[in-house]
């Protein structure tokens, strides 16, 4: 099962589209307090979206962002039938991939 959830919604000629991520997005500062030691890193470093193959978003993440991200792009145009694929890479050198038709 993915990690990533899409939803699209087209709005006068373009399309929203929405993703939430599961991910524990820890920057490595904070303490474990059952073993009051430090909780190593592990956050989302690229998260890579895609119109029917073609990269239009490639943004650069860390560690300050919230657990299980949210993100939000408006794409100019985007018909019924054409794919979004939404990828991310993290620290760890773990990823994910996620495809969803524009309806």
């Amino acid at each position: 099962m993915s990690s990533i959830r899409i939803r699209t919604k087209r709005i006068d000629g373009k399309t929203q589209i929405r993703t939430l991520i599961t991910h524990p997005m820890e920057h490595g500062r904070n303490i474990d307090k059952s073993t009051n030691q430090p909780i190593p890193a592990h956050f989302i470093q690229e998260l890579t979206v895609k119109h029917n193959g073609k990269v239009i978003a490639n943004c650069a993440v860390g560690g300050g962002v919230s657990k299980d991200p949210y993100f939000a792009f408006m794409l100019k145009g985007g018909e019924p039938g054409d794919k979004i694929t939404i990828s991310w890479v993290d620290n760890l050198g773990r990823q994910d991939s996620e495809e969803h038709i524009i309806k």
